[in-house]
């Protein structure tokens, strides 16, 4: 590995610690309350101590953002799809997909929520509302972004609309999937977050929405800290997981990654 490629992997690991050891000082230093500010060690012992807890519904809220993700990239394929064959479908269609990107979810969710009367499917609904946007909007930019005279040639040659598509719109939109890949993973986490906040789910399908309501009623403040890491390093690792198979995708053939390699 070249002295670059590590310093990209030990740059972020190293600022991080040092934010760690600067956040325990300033809290051992000022003598912080925990139901105010805990400190990343009282944090680390709740999330091992709390680990069935958590990770319990640390499995919903995945199994949401999961399904919510699938759903978004199916849906959205499909409409890139339709809207590259049709323009006047895009024009039609296109400003209410913007709608609802713009509409609060905090807004639909409670409608969603009593239509729906069931938990589960109700969460991937409105998660897959959050994510749907950037599948939609980035895949159609890149099926739409060929090379004419690529186009043109395909055209002289007699090719069908079928194979223009999947031999030279589809792969053209690779890297431009891929993008909207990795913004989507996570918006869909957001979504399934967010809407266990207003769905305010318990019991035994209870999410870490609903550990962070509980422990900040009860001011259990480190078991919020505890939650709150596991939705960022889940976030983060879905990230890595869209950025490890766009660049297996691509690594062989795209500029923006055979540049890496």
């Amino acid at each position: 590995m070249k002295r670059a490629q590590v310093f990209e992997w030990m740059a972020p690991i190293v600022v991080g610690c040092i934010v760690l050891v600067v956040w325990q000082a300033l809290v051992d230093f000022f003598e912080v309350p925990s139901y105010l500010v805990p400190g990343p060690w009282l944090v680390a012992k709740t999330l091992v101590a709390d680990r069935a807890v958590l990770l319990h519904s640390l499995g919903f809220t995945l199994a949401v953002a999961i399904l919510a993700l699938a759903a978004s990239i199916v849906i959205g394929v499909v409409v890139a799809f339709v809207f590259v064959q049709s323009r006047a479908l895009e024009m039609s269609l296109f400003p209410y997909v913007v709608l609802l990107q713009v509409t609060p979810i905090v807004a639909i969710a409670p409608l969603i929520i009593i239509w729906v009367n069931d938990p589960l499917p109700a969460l991937v609904i409105c998660a897959t509302i959050v994510a749907l946007f950037p599948m939609i909007s980035n895949t159609t930019l890149g099926l739409k972004s060929v090379d004419t005279g690529l186009l043109d040639l395909f055209r002289l040659n007699g090719a069908t609309r079928w194979q223009t598509l999947t031999r030279l719109r589809v792969p053209t939109a690779l890297p431009y999937f891929f993008a909207g890949l990795k913004i989507s993973t996570g918006l869909a986490l957001i979504g399934a977050v967010v809407a266990e906040f207003v769905a305010g789910t318990g019991g035994t399908a209870s999410g870490l929405a609903y550990q962070i309501l509980q422990a900040g009623l009860q001011l259990n403040i480190p078991r919020l800290f505890a939650a709150l890491v596991l939705i960022t390093v889940t976030g983060v690792v879905l990230f890595l997981i869209a950025s490890l198979l766009g660049w297996l995708a691509l690594r062989r053939w795209h500029d923006s990654a055979v540049a890496r390699s």
